[in-house]
């Protein structure tokens, strides 16, 4: 494991795994740390939103199976449809192997936001207020696992004569943007941007504020990002636009009508909480 400076740029020589199970002889690795670690954070923030705002905490339990099953599901069902589509014939069963990488995070969200259609039939919440509050913890979230992607010498950038180029050496020896660093430095600075909004102003917007500035700030820094990352499939090469930028488009759409066209009038921050009591 190497990380030096040479020549103003910055050799990134990391060992993906931490270490190897002994008796399984199975490696843990950094990429599924920061998932974990995403994970469990998340629910804490959650627990301690529900709990500010006078929501039965239990229900966050239920929130996280559905997040997590639906963000695998739709991640790993995401990279096959968007990016290796030949899988559903030719080999389906390796749909499943999530191990054995190959996630996609537009599929990630779009399986969460389906999941939580089914969410919000069960319980005593509705579609955007839940919304509202699970943004904050995926910008988070996807800081985390973009500092996976880093650990793991993937979704590396275009070759750069910048100083804080980065030289990958397990790809080549040339310094490149380190595009995943900067895609986890702008997810932290809106899970804190998200975050500041609900604790001081949260009284003061509408139903989907939240959730229509995180889908258009996030996918139009996801879209600019793109011109200097590599492709990821070679079939990308001949598009005007790569696969990423394509399935960034609809989600700022989709933030801008969120914007324009809220769900409901009532505040965010005044909803529902007379309907549970903290657990």
């Amino acid at each position: 494991m190497e990380f030096k400076v040479v020549f103003n740029f910055i050799v990134w020589d990391i060992n993906p795994d931490i270490f190897v199970i002994p008796i399984l002889n199975h490696p843990i690795r950094w990429y599924g740390v920061s998932w974990a670690l995403a994970l469990l954070l998340g629910q804490q923030i959650m627990f301690y939103i529900y709990k500010k705002e006078g929501r039965a905490q239990r229900e966050v339990e239920r929130l996280t199976i559905y997040v997590v099953i639906a963000a695998l599901t739709g991640a790993r069902l995401g990279h096959v449809l968007f990016y290796d589509p030949v899988v559903f014939s030719q080999q389906p069963l390796r749909i499943l192997a999530i191990w054995e990488g190959g996630l996609a995070s537009h599929g990630a969200g779009i399986g969460i936001l389906i999941a939580l259609y089914f969410f919000v039939r069960k319980t005593n919440v509705k579609y955007l207020w839940i919304c509202d509050r699970l943004v904050i913890v995926t910008a988070l979230t996807a800081s985390l696992i973009r500092l996976g992607n880093l650990m793991n010498s993937e979704m590396v950038g275009i070759p750069t004569t910048l100083p804080w180029g980065f030289i990958f050496t397990s790809i080549d020896n040339t310094p490149r943007h380190p595009a995943q660093l900067y895609e986890a430095i702008y997810c932290m600075l809106l899970f804190f941007f998200l975050l500041w909004i609900w604790k001081t102003k949260r009284q003061d917007v509408k139903q989907g504020f939240l959730t229509g500035w995180f889908l258009i700030i996030l996918f139009s820094l996801r879209f600019m990002v793109e011109f200097i990352k590599i492709n990821q499939v070679l079939f990308e090469d001949e598009l005007p636009l790569n696969m990423g930028q394509l399935l960034s488009i609809p989600f700022v759409i989709t933030g801008i009508i969120i914007l324009l066209f809220p769900g409901k009038k009532e505040k965010i921050g005044a909803v529902y909480a007379a309907h549970a009591k903290p657990k």
